[in-house]
């Protein structure tokens, strides 16, 4: 099967038997615990979709992400509008985030990447050295020949404990990559697949 059609496959089963929920987008249908799986041979990029892409937006906020940063006022000195709705003052309110400056989007992805569950003072804190770097970890993993092959090579955004002081629960809740045959294989698992 091409990578494609996971996705597209994807795509039919959530239209097809996805149950109708009232999510914070409004209506969404919902399907649970799905998985795809991709090679990253030839430098190729896991990127599918039905919908235009915004290359640039997209690979800023991924640089931010690998950054550990969670300042969204990064992003938008590049143009980059996607988290605004989520730092705004009256979001961050709504989550009980009052203390957070507006653009302060709490230990997010990046954070949780980077300085896995050091405790978060604000965006603008160095947490150089604090925590556990879970990127760092498995990139000294992968590039080890007698470490590669760990089946324990995850990266998680899901930290129970600091789950209420992030402006959003992730999404994308973690990487988990695997040598086979000296081919990376990531796999990417979602919290729910909707639409």
């Amino acid at each position: 099967m091409h990578e494609e059609q996971q996705y597209l496959d994807l795509v039919r089963r959530i239209l097809d038997t996805g149950s109708l929920e009232q999510g914070r987008n409004g209506n969404v249908y919902s399907v649970f615990g799905n998985m795809m799986r991709f090679s990253l041979q030839e430098g190729t990029i896991p990127l599918l979709t039905t919908k235009k892409i915004a290359w640039k937006t997209c690979f800023h906020e991924l640089m931010w992400f690998l950054a550990g940063k969670t300042d969204n006022h990064i992003l938008q000195q590049k143009g980059v509008h996607i988290w605004d709705a989520n730092a705004s003052r009256e979001f961050l309110d709504s989550r009980s985030l009052k203390d957070n400056a507006e653009g302060d989007l709490g230990p997010i992805y990046g954070q949780q990447w980077r300085h896995w569950n050091t405790p978060y003072k604000n965006c603008q804190t160095d947490y150089s050295g604090c925590g556990i770097d879970q990127l760092k970890y498995v990139i000294e993993q992968l590039s080890n020949p007698e470490t590669r092959t760990n089946r324990r090579l995850i990266v998680s955004a899901w930290n129970p404990e600091q789950l209420d002081i992030m402006a959003l629960p992730p999404c994308h809740i973690l990487m988990q990559f695997n040598v086979h045959e000296e081919n990376i294989c990531p796999v990417l698992c979602i919290n729910e697949a909707e639409m």
